[in-house]
């Protein structure tokens, strides 16, 4: 059965497919292993070689990896199920496949070994640019470069051995190109000099800038990744911070949420986002923002508490404006889907200080209490039958005025036509 090569897509025409993984465990104790059966037509949809995808279930499993490629096997050490791998594979196939611009897989892997650098390009829009190389997949990317790319790396040297035999003279061309392809890499002192004056136009030139510069941002990442959370917490906001500052930010949601990945922030990322992003026209802010928080918050229940964090520094900042409007603002967050309803209903079961005092948290939740119960009879209503969630919706209607300090439950009174109100009342007679 195929499957969207980009999960996230659940468009049932998307083109992009890929044959879900089938994996087979083998052996007993120590010598379990889980073999990969159809993993060449798996890495075939995807562009990459086998290896690659196998190599990288072994580094996220600390496990090691066995290949095989005369007979097609592909061998990750220790019971693993098919469903766990799957979901591994998209962890491979946002890092290594998907353009980060377009989100199209039709993307090729270019290798520097040189530089050390792995460079990334797509053929749907254009993008070209760097490979973060902090994961350990990539050393082994580095030292087995992709088949396409590595034709590419024998034309160059094969280029650069013809300079040199004219430089040389023709009548110690052959033993000079002899010497060359002897000659270790390092030994070639002139290849950065021929590199550089291959090319000397504009366009070559500024190509040549964004590889120094997206090289210098791969080793600021390392560094950055060393520093402390609040230091990385910090250069975050900082981050946002300038793009607001700067009139970018909304259309920077991609941006924002690489950037907090990067810093391996983004569980905290809504917390600094509804500091910068949210005052007291937060209702209509949450409509301006909503991309920028969904890419935090769907499905992702840790980034949502701290989203309720942010939301109750928020009141401490315009407690005047937002406490009494607190349960219309919930019911914004949650209409918005960035709120899920079992963990507003676990924030509303206990009352925390970590952001705000307990005297103001205990208001905020009293405040908060009528859309908190409104919840919970939903979710009662919907456990129940049909005619009697009609019932209710029939005589009971929440309101949410824009204009109300508080949730209102209102009881609706049926109308009653010319009719009926003449008919006569028999429990009377």
């Amino acid at each position: 059965m195929s499957i969207n090569v980009n999960r996230s897509v659940s468009d049932q025409f998307y083109r992009y497919k890929m044959p879900r993984i089938i994996a087979k465990v083998e052996g007993k104790g120590n010598g379990i292993k889980t073999v990969i059966v159809n993993m060449v037509d798996v890495a075939k949809a995807l562009n990459r070689p086998p290896t690659y995808p196998t190599k990288f279930f072994g580094c996220e499993l600390g496990a090691q990896t066995q290949f095989d490629s005369k007979n097609d096997r592909y061998i990750v050490n220790g019971s693993h199920e098919a469903n766990k791998l799957q979901d591994m594979l998209d962890g491979f196939i946002r890092k290594f496949v998907l353009c980060p611009e377009c989100d199209n897989p039709e993307t090729d892997l270019h290798i520097n070994p040189k530089k050390q650098t792995i460079g990334n390009s797509c053929k749907a829009c254009g993008y070209r640019g760097m490979l973060d190389t902090r994961h350990k997949l990539c050393t082994f990317i580095l030292k087995n470069p992709p088949e396409n790319d590595s034709g590419s790396v024998k034309k160059e040297k094969e280029k650069k051995n013809r300079k040199k035999d004219k430089e040389n003279g023709s009548s110690g061309g052959e033993a000079g190109n002899h010497n060359d392809i002897d000659a270790p890499d390092a030994v070639d002192g002139d290849d950065d000099d021929e590199d550089w004056a291959e090319e000397t136009t504009e366009e070559a030139q500024r190509r040549r800038m964004e590889e120094i510069s997206e090289h210098a941002k791969g080793l600021t990442l390392t560094e950055d990744l060393e520093k402390s959370l609040e230091e990385r917490v910090n250069i975050f906001y900082n981050f946002v911070k300038e793009k607001k500052d700067s009139g970018a930010i909304d259309a920077a949601d991609k941006e924002v949420l690489a950037e907090a990945e990067r810093l391996d922030v983004k569980a905290m990322g809504p917390l600094i986002l509804s500091e910068l992003l949210f005052d007291e026209n937060i209702r209509d802010q949450i409509k301006k923002y909503k991309r920028h928080f969904l890419r935090f918050c769907h499905n992702n229940k840790k980034a949502q508490k701290y989203l309720l964090g942010g939301f109750e520094c928020l009141v401490k900042l315009y407690q005047t404006q937002l406490l009494p409007r607190v349960p219309i603002i919930l019911k914004d967050l949650y209409d918005a889907d960035l709120l899920e309803e079992d963990v507003i209903l676990a924030w509303a079961e206990k009352v925390s200080k970590k952001y705000v005092s307990k005297e103001l948290a205990k208001e905020i939740h009293a405040k908060a209490e009528p859309f908190v119960k409104w919840l919970k009879e939903a979710e009662e209503e919907s456990e129940g039958s049909e005619e009697e969630e009609d019932d209710d919706e029939d005589n009971v209607e929440v309101v949410y005025s824009s204009s109300a300090r508080e949730l209102k439950m209102e009881t609706k009174k049926p109308e009653k036509s010319e009719h009926e109100e003449e008919d006569i009342d028999i429990d009377a007679i």
